[in-house]
């Protein structure tokens, strides 16, 4: 009798199938870092160094500061704006009109005066030769030039261009001990502690928006995640960041160690006493730069003493700084054979009272 052998199973093998592949050990796990949202740049601004003045190919000199950084920079504080503008309003105040300068052109006037150092006018005649309300020039756009430095353009771009005409131009400036042809503002000391503090300002809003005042690291190093749980904590924590953030995140993990999930916070204490302090430091600059009382700016005292009677420090205040400004407007009286700028002396109790005029002594009173 033939012996019958049993049928043994058979099973296929894929043609690069290899015993080291069953006796692989498995993957090792790997650190991971990612960062919760892309890095957000601080402001940033060109330092403006005094470039001294130098002849353009069109015939007229450039000023040794660009005005377009020190329009920008006008408002780029509270304290450094506010300091010009109170200037102003003081001189607006007591400024008196006259039929050839108006309350508005006069007020356009001493606030180019105050922000770049430069102001202008343009004597407007006639067809008779009778002498018209005098027009405002942006000191922005003007630019001077000629051998003797006695032509004016009107530069609003770098495509238009208009040449005044020759004795038109009334030009004051604030004197620069470097040069005679413009004149710069007497804050451009202080301008460093005024981009300090707008840097700050703009910094700590960024932070807030983009969510990192509540930033921290996620340590985790418990072996009960694995790479899909990594991935739905990173979304998630995304997914927190930005508009509608400080929202609380929920995390279960089976079997997880205590220590498996950490949460370091970002050292925030610092960050904020060093923000107080640099928009002190710097406000305090602004104002030694610009002259002027605190309590003249709204400023809240920190102390119980206060900052004294603002009274005092008002008229001080007037008395040092406005009125050699309100002579060097009246240069314009001296230039034109005319009393066309008028003041009134400033006073606290009649704001709108009628005072005597600050006018030159004639020779008769002599």
């Amino acid at each position: 009798m033939r012996e019958t052998i049993a049928a043994k199973p058979r099973v296929r093998v894929p043609a690069t199938f290899s015993r080291q592949a069953e006796t692989a050990p498995a993957a090792q796990p790997h650190v991971e870092a990612f960062s919760f949202g892309d890095p957000e740049p601080v402001l940033t601004l060109r330092d403006v160094f005094y470039e001294g003045v130098w002849l353009s190919p069109d015939e007229w000199y450039e000023p040794p500061v660009p005005f377009s950084v020190l329009a920008r920079s006008y408002r780029a504080t509270a304290h450094h704006g506010s300091a010009l503008q109170v200037k102003r309003n003081i001189l607006l105040r007591t400024f008196e009109p006259h039929p050839l300068l108006s309350r508005q052109a006069f007020s356009a006037l001493a606030l180019d005066h105050l922000v770049f150092g430069n102001s202008y006018l343009e004597e407007v005649r006639g067809r008779l030769g009778k002498r018209l309300p005098f027009r405002h020039l942006s000191a922005k756009y003007m630019r001077r030039g000629g051998i003797r430095a006695d032509r004016y353009w009107w530069v609003p771009n770098y495509l238009d261009r208009t040449e005044l005409p020759r004795g038109r131009v009334v030009h004051l400036l604030e004197p620069d001990i470097d040069q005679s042809i413009y004149g710069l503002p007497d804050y451009i000391g202080s301008l460093q502690s005024a981009w300090l503090n707008e840097s700050a300002t703009l910094f700590r809003r960024r932070y807030y928006l983009n969510g990192s005042h509540a930033g921290f690291i996620l340590y985790v190093n418990d072996e009960a995640h694995d790479q899909k749980d990594i991935d739905a904590m990173r979304q998630a924590l995304r997914d927190s960041k930005g508009p509608g953030n400080f929202r609380n995140l929920f995390l279960y993990a089976p079997k997880g160690r205590k220590d498996g999930v950490q949460i370091i916070p970002v050292s925030e204490v610092a960050a904020k006493d060093e923000f107080f302090n640099i928009k002190n430091l710097t406000r305090d600059d602004q104002l030694a730069g610009h002259r002027i009382p605190p309590q003249l700016m709204g400023i809240i005292p920190q102390n119980t003493g206060g900052f004294g009677d603002v009274e005092k420090a008002a008229r001080v205040f007037v008395a040092n700084e406005l009125e050699p400004l309100q002579a060097t407007f009246m240069e314009i009286n001296e230039r034109m054979g005319e009393e066309i700028v008028r003041f009134r002396p400033y006073s606290l109790d009649e704001p709108g009272g009628t005072c005597l005029l600050y006018t030159s002594p004639s020779p008769r009173d002599s």
